[in-house]
């Protein structure tokens, strides 16, 4: 972060604005809608802002006695050389300065506001796009409705009758969050605001049979985040504590409640942080606890996931759970990459399997993979490529089949790597793609040549077979 993202109480606070013009005059009425009392200095004042109630007008050139009792300052001069005194004396006071569209000068920026109080969502890109944040605030506007105020209200009021009879926090949350989400807010929403207080006063009385832990098996999909699903966001914020593998990228694990718990039990080729058992006995534990326990799995949980092996022990152990379907690594990874996985004129059908070796060799049914017009996916089958092209060719597929290799697919370190049976092992030695990635034969392989162009979402970083 550039900026630490904080609410300041001005109410009753002395504030200066250095500036007269029409910007000082909305900077004012900022502050003085936060409560504060607000200072002018300027030698020359809009007569609209004089006569806002609750200023102090100082025509006059800024001076440093002017800073005397003063919480913050923003300036809005048209003067930099003014801007920058007003700025450089205010710091060495330790008083927050604002100096208007630069943000050289700032030691705080002023973010673009969608108010509901006492519900406050502020948006701020740091002063690099003052005209984007105003555009996603007015986005925002659409799902909050002005009404949304009312129920920060509502729930201010109770907030403290709650915290007395609910005394565990994470059971706390989870009550505020059926009455968010249930019949107590529509009823608010709507203005029956008394049946609103009945029914909550009824779930205090049963507080006892608030939902202990669950555990939610989510897909988090191949690694972009743009390619979560709605509901996976909605229980990623939910979430008291996140268990997450290798395969969840950075920026989706940072999507997760900023202060929810986060537990690392990644698994790579020989090197397993924790044991498959251990993590289903770690799932367990967690809910027993009364915590909610989001499972965040790369791709989908169902698709060699071993997302089966997980709620198979929870439902053992009468643990709720939620399975969210994420967007597989063979569609999302094939998508980004130009590779259609059917196509009329290549593959009429299309097979997964995964390309963990046993024993030194793979286990497939390599006739039926090596059957003509259709597509195979490869997942963690990096390690045995020499094996899958060597074994497919032995079956019957041509040595030209394409085959193609796409390193850490959707995100922004994708790498897509093309060759036939014969040649892409060799160059695979070459190129030494890295982990994770997602092998697919087949014709539709030559189809990237002619989509890429056309796909924005397609990396540019790319090796083919040299002609």
């Amino acid at each position: 972060m550039d900026f630490l993202p904080i609410f300041l109480n001005v109410k009753g606070r002395l504030c200066l604005v250095v500036g007269g013009g029409e910007v000082a005059r909305r900077k004012a009425g900022v502050l003085l809608e936060a409560g504060a009392r607000v200072r002018v200095v300027a030698p020359e004042i809009n007569p609209d802002l004089a006569e806002q109630q609750g200023v102090e007008i100082i025509a006059a050139r800024f001076e440093a006695q002017h800073l005397e009792g003063v919480t913050l300052v923003i300036a809005a001069t048209s003067d930099r050389s003014v801007n920058r005194q007003v700025s450089e004396l205010a710091q060495a006071r330790n008083i927050p300065a604002n100096v208007v569209d630069d943000p050289e000068l700032c030691s705080f920026v002023m973010p673009a506001i969608l108010d509901r109080s006492p519900l406050m969502v502020a948006f701020s890109s740091g002063g690099a796009s003052p005209v984007l944040t105003r555009m996603l605030r007015g986005k925002l506007e659409t799902f909050i409705p002005q009404n949304y105020s009312r129920l920060a209200a509502f729930a201010e009021r109770f907030r403290e009758a709650v915290k007395q009879r609910v005394s565990n926090p994470a059971k706390r949350r989870i009550f505020w969050e059926n009455v968010f989400e249930g019949v107590v807010a529509e009823k608010v929403l709507t203005g029956d605001e008394g049946s609103a207080e009945a029914m909550l006063q009824q779930m205090l009385e049963n507080e006892d049979n608030i939902r202990r832990g669950e555990v939610y098996l989510v897909g988090a999909g191949p690694g972009d985040p743009d390619l979560l699903t709605f509901r996976a966001l909605r229980l990623m914020q939910k979430a008291d504590v996140v268990v997450y593998d290798n395969l969840v990228s950075k920026p989706i694990v940072e999507m997760v409640r900023r202060d929810a718990q986060r537990i690392f039990v990644g698994k790579k080729r020989a090197d397993h942080t924790m044991r498959q058992e251990e993590i289903n006995e770690l799932l367990v534990r967690l809910a027993k606890e009364g915590k909610r326990v989001l499972r965040l799995k790369g791709g989908d949980p169902f698709i060699f996931g071993r997302g089966g092996e997980e709620i198979e022990t929870l439902a053992a152990e009468g643990i709720p759970f939620q399975v969210v379907p994420g967007i597989t690594a063979a569609s999302g990874v094939a998508s980004y990459a130009g590779i259609p996985l059917t196509h009329r004129d290549h593959a009429q059908s299309c097979m997964f399997v995964t390309g963990h070796l046993k024993d030194g060799t793979m286990n497939l049914d390599w006739d039926a993979l090596a059957r003509p017009r259709q597509t195979v996916v490869v997942y963690m089958g990096l390690h045995g490529l020499d094996t899958l092209c060597a074994e497919l060719v032995k079956h019957g597929m041509p040595d030209t089949t394409p085959i193609a290799i796409v390193q850490q697919g959707t995100t922004q370190n994708q790498r897509v790597i093309t060759g036939t049976l014969a040649t892409l092992p060799g160059i695979a030695q070459i190129e030494k793609p890295q982990a994770p990635t997602l092998i697919i034969v087949g014709g539709v392989v030559t189809l990237r040549e002619k989509l890429a162009w056309f796909n924005p979402v397609i990396s540019e970083k790319s090796v083919r077979e040299s002609p």
